[in-house]
């Protein structure tokens, strides 16, 4: 679509709350009135990639003011990453470290751990794989007591764990690395749903790292609550999010 009709569009909608399919529909009918169901799709998908809509959920949008989330990536989280794609190319998996928390929690963390998830056939040899080259402190799958006495008092582990299918991640190239990390949804979910590993971040400490995140990142929240289905954890983080930040979600959670 020209230029001067996605100016439009973001001057009738900027101001309001939230739209429907149906009012960008109706939007796009005014200038082609026979505009097909067809191609109304790939409008709604264009604008999407261009980050002038981001979708609230299914069928609900509002303009996209908000960036999407791309935190910095460090230069161990590189090595790292490299060791995998050089290793297992074609393996999904994600990697990111607790040290991107602190942009949301309202106290720096002196804990740093990295996460690793793979495809549950692989965590075993990628674990092996990088105990014989990494500085660090490794984890495969750690309990309770593992946490408790050894990663909290570990200066940088790192954890590797099984990935959970269809979990929501993003591919990064940093240095002719490519890699995947997690997108934001896939991290607040993850710090909901395990809260004996991210101890450190709960309680206030979790509700701030929610509204920060939620306040300055453009988030799909269909896609954080489909996740979080897959995790036994839709319902019990729509009410969390009620309970302490209704005035940022009153419109997504039904």
């Amino acid at each position: 679509m020209p230029r001067v009709i996605e100016n439009r569009l973001i001057e009738e909608f900027k101001h309001k709350e939230y739209f429907t399919r149906e009012d960008l529909f109706e939007f796009y009918r005014y200038f082609e009135p026979d505009l097909k169901e067809g191609t109304f799709g790939w409008r709604i998908y264009d604008l999407k990639e261009k980050n002038i809509i981001r979708p609230l959920k299914r069928g609900l949008y509002v303009i996209s003011y908000k960036p999407k989330y791309e935190p910095e990536i460090s230069l161990e989280l590189i090595k790292l990453a490299r060791r995998i794609t050089e290793n297992f190319e074609e393996v999904r998996h994600c990697i990111w470290e607790t040290k991107w928390l602190n942009e949301f929690s309202q106290h720096q963390a002196s804990s740093r751990i990295i996460l690793i998830e793979v495809e549950k056939d692989f965590v075993e040899s990628l674990y092996y794989e990088l105990k014989d080259s990494s500085r660090n402190e490794l984890y495969l799958n750690p309990d309770e007591k593992d946490i408790n006495f050894y990663i909290a008092e570990s200066n940088y582990p790192v954890i590797i764990k099984r990935l959970i299918t269809r979990s929501p991640i993003v591919r990064r190239t940093e240095k002719k690395v490519k890699f995947y990390t997690p997108l934001l949804e896939k991290i607040l979910v993850d710090l909901f749903a395990e809260k004996r590993l991210f101890y450190f971040v709960q309680g206030s400490e979790l509700i701030h790292i929610y509204e920060n995140a939620i306040s300055n990142y453009a988030i799909n929240f269909t896609k954080l609550f489909s996740y979080a289905k897959r995790r036994e954890r839709e319902q019990d983080i729509k009410q969390f999010m009620t309970n302490h930040m209704h005035h940022l979600v009153k419109d997504i959670i039904e």
